[in-house]
């Protein structure tokens, strides 16, 4: 019997890599580092199924590297901004993605960075660490109230509506901007300015598309509070991270919280990484064993799906079925 030839580009969970193997006999990247260009495009050659995370840019270049028999794109993550969509539908190829499964620990992390943004907390404990810690002191690292203040959420799926709800848990007035969006939670709809000029918090949930590129830009943040905090656990390239430098140096805004940036990682030398009131970490918003082990399984599913020639449990581009 001839097996599909599969490629796993990264080290996925084993809840998701031993369903495959249940199925089939796939190759699987196994080095910390993802595959460079390079390796990427030699090992998809011949593939008819290709099991991808973000870290790796699956374009028209690469699938027709892969070549004509490439029946399947599926990606662990929810976005799929690292695929040209519209270069797999050309080629009748279905892309799958999971959905659902990494709301909450995405939800999560953007509190836990709302937080830690508010109460200093990395401040705090660089500060213990730098030896600076000799007492008390009714006047050190003041942080900002989660009771009563104004949560702006920009961007109203999934993940934006449960961090509306956790807010209730704070007692947070909580407004929203997204046009094709219902309110829940006690969440009140708003235009973009008045967002930007009513919210104490501004957190971030919209997909990476041209229209959503460096959406958070000068003006954008010429218009936030300036005791206003930023929280990104969106994607990087959502913010001008320039024009977020500007604001944070000059104490435009109070502070951002971010668990993407562009390009990930940070280079050393970006100018973010010197300021106090910026906190960075390295992209852990469905970072949770739960989420990722269901993460792996929604891919493998996709994946398994896809090689047998069934409609993928999770598609991005359903449009491929009506060709």
């Amino acid at each position: 019997m001839t097996h599909p030839k599969i490629f796993i580009s990264r080290l996925i969970p084993a809840r998701g890599l031993d369903l495959i193997k249940e199925h089939f006999l796939p190759e699987a990247w196994t080095h910390e580092m993802p595959p460079t260009r390079e390796e990427l495009l030699e090992k998809v050659r011949g593939v008819d199924g290709l099991l991808c995370t973000l870290t790796e840019k699956v374009d028209a270049e690469l699938m027709d590297a892969a070549g004509s028999q490439l029946k399947i794109i599926s990606s662990m993550s929810v976005g799929v901004d690292h695929i040209d969509i519209a270069a797999a539908t050309a080629r009748g190829i279905p892309v799958g993605n999971t959905p659902g499964v990494l709301t909450d620990a995405t939800a999560d992390m953007a509190f836990a960075l709302l937080l830690s943004a508010a109460r200093r907390v990395m401040e705090g404990e660089k500060y213990i660490r730098a030896g600076k810690w000799k007492t008390w002191h009714p006047q050190l690292l003041l942080g900002a109230d989660l009771v009563g203040s104004t949560l702006g959420i920009v961007g109203f799926g999934r993940i934006g509506q449960a961090v509306a709800k956790r807010a209730q848990g704070f007692d947070m007035r909580v407004i929203f901007h997204d046009p094709s969006a219902h309110a829940v939670h006690g969440a009140k709809p708003v235009d973009l300015d008045s967002l930007l000029h009513e919210a104490d918090f501004v957190s971030l949930h919209v997909p990476l598309t041209p229209n959503t590129k460096h959406l958070v830009n000068a003006d954008f943040l010429s218009k936030m509070k300036p005791n206003a905090i930023l929280v990104n656990t969106a994607r990087g390239g959502v913010v001008d991270q320039v024009a977020l430098y500007n604001a944070l140096k000059s104490n435009q805004i109070f502070a951002a919280a971010l668990d993407v940036t562009d390009p990930e990682p940070l280079p050393m030398d970006n100018p973010l990484l010197t300021l106090e009131n910026c906190l960075i970490v390295p992209h852990l918003g469905s970072a949770s064993q739960r989420t990722r082990d269901l993460m792996s399984l929604l891919a493998a599913e996709n994946l398994i799906a896809g090689l047998k020639g069934e409609r993928l449990p999770n598609c991005v581009n359903p449009e491929v079925y009506s060709r």
